[in-house]
């Protein structure tokens, strides 16, 4: 709808006042006590840190034991420090208190899944360590990785994984530490997972569009889009003369052409 509906499209491309890129670097799991290190120097300066496991679905005992697994490993590795933990299993009493206690300082270590995805706002804590990183795609990473850079303060985003990783998952996590663009991000994300179905219900996949490619001709699309509202406002029904080329072709396509209109 944005590349061919009647959409205004308002572009937002930079931080808000006073806020510094997030530096993001990636780990393998052989490098944790190197990243815990690193996690105690920042506590120390007065910070506050989420470390976010990817619990999928609530259902997967898999991911609940790979949680719990981590809170009790960062209990130990910080035991003089109050840590809360949040997950889709708890009451969402139980789970607002846990975060009221993160965003009044009460706790200095959040554990959690990807429940704090939205919503969190606390300008404090300035890092972020992300679990098995390779198994979040790239919305869901730039989406945990904007919790922290919401103060003052150099904020950081630490991508933890295995060392077997796909190629995808290379992709992902170099896209990832190279650039905190947004548009950037989108771009890759895109071209990774593909468009998806325009008029049905499939998110992502080959979009069997013969006209343009939605990843690569992006700018040249725009244009198109622009020349041609700027004729069909001169010339609603392409009467001119200039424009019976165009006329005659939009006659000829017109009965094999997709009902673009019926998108909603």
């Amino acid at each position: 709808m944005t590349l061919y509906g009647d959409l205004e499209v308002s572009v937002i491309d930079e931080l808000p006042a006073g806020r510094k890129p997030i530096k993001t670097n990636h780990y393998f799991d052989s490098s944790r006590l190197k990243v815990f290190g690193f996690l105690r120097d920042q506590l120390k300066l007065g910070r506050q840190a989420y470390i976010v496991y990817p619990l999928i679905e609530e259902s997967e005992k898999s991911d609940y034991k790979d949680l719990m697994d981590g809170y009790e490993s960062i209990s130990r590795a910080f035991p003089e420090l109050p840590i809360s933990i949040v997950h889709g299993r708890m009451k969402p009493e139980d789970k607002d208190f846990e975060m009221q206690r993160f965003v009044k300082a009460e706790t200095k270590i959040m554990v959690a899944t990807t429940v704090i995805e939205v919503g969190v706002d606390v300008p404090n804590a300035s890092v972020m360590i992300i679990e098995n990183a390779e198994r979040f795609g790239l919305a869901q990473l730039h989406q945990l990785r904007g919790r922290v850079g919401r103060g003052a303060e150099q904020s950081y985003c630490v991508l933890m994984t295995d060392y077997k990783l796909s190629k995808e998952a290379r992709v992902r996590i170099e896209t990832m530490v190279k650039t905190t663009n947004g548009f950037e991000i989108a771009d890759v994300d895109l071209s990774l997972r593909g468009p998806g179905d325009l008029m049905g219900t499939q998110q992502s996949g080959v979009l069997d569009l013969l006209i343009a490619d939605l990843g690569q001709d992006g700018k040249i699309l725009q244009v198109a889009r622009k020349a041609a509202a700027e004729l069909l406002d001169a010339d609603p029904t392409l009467e001119s003369v200039d424009n019976k080329v165009i006329r005659d072709q939009v006659a000829r396509s017109s009965a094999q052409t997709v009902n673009w209109g019926r998108i909603s």
